[in-house]
């Protein structure tokens, strides 16, 4: 935990969202994307590593995030939530449109540093998440894959969802992987040291 000692944490805020590359923050500090399901736990993983309660919105309607969220962290360092990908109950037309917009964000943003994608511990990776890992990989983002909700499932189990996500993504073991759980704070420490690390 000693490289969080430089940053506030605490001094964390929403600064701005954003629809398009015209919005983005003009500047060059290090922004560190969060991708995943809508209901996978973004809102509570952020809120989590900032020791906040609601400094992300946690909703119980899934896909409530549709603009890139940016969050200023002591002025070091962003958090950029993206919209929650595989929500069903959005247009085909909006789905494109938040597909488009995270592929513009990932693809063509220099502050970017790494993806922190999450995936639900207790499920199997989907289609969605795999073509999100492949995505990272294909351009060549460093990934840390953090898989949520780890106190949902009992530890002796860990070893083998475990096991099951890496193959389902064809992981890469160069990448970070965390289990984490927002109750327990189970993984907050690496998930912040490969944060860090990345920058």
């Amino acid at each position: 935990m000693t490289e969080v000692a430089y940053l506030n944490t605490h001094n964390a805020d929403l600064l701005l969202s954003a629809a398009n590359q015209s919005h983005y923050p003009q500047d060059d500090l290090p922004e560190v994307a969060l991708a995943g399901r809508s209901n996978v736990g973004k809102s509570s993983f952020i809120n989590t590593l900032l020791g906040r309660k609601n400094l992300a919105r946690t909703s119980s309607k899934p896909g409530k995030t549709q603009l890139l969220n940016f969050y200023n962290i002591d002025d070091k360092l962003r958090f950029v939530d993206v919209p929650g990908y595989g929500y069903a109950k959005v247009s085909k037309k909006e789905r494109e449109r938040w597909g488009k917009m995270i592929e513009e964000y990932l693809v063509s943003r220099d502050n970017l540093r790494s993806v922190v994608s999450l995936v639900d511990m207790r499920h199997e990776p989907t289609a969605d998440d795999v073509q999100m890992y492949q995505f990272l990989k294909y351009y060549d983002i460093p990934v840390i894959l953090v898989a949520t909700k780890a106190d949902k499932i009992p530890k002796g189990k860990w070893n083998k969802q475990t096991s099951l996500i890496k193959k389902k993504l064809d992981f890469d073991p160069q990448d970070a992987f965390i289990l984490f759980s927002s109750v327990s704070k189970e993984g907050f420490d690496e998930a912040w040291d490969s944060i860090l690390e990345s920058l």
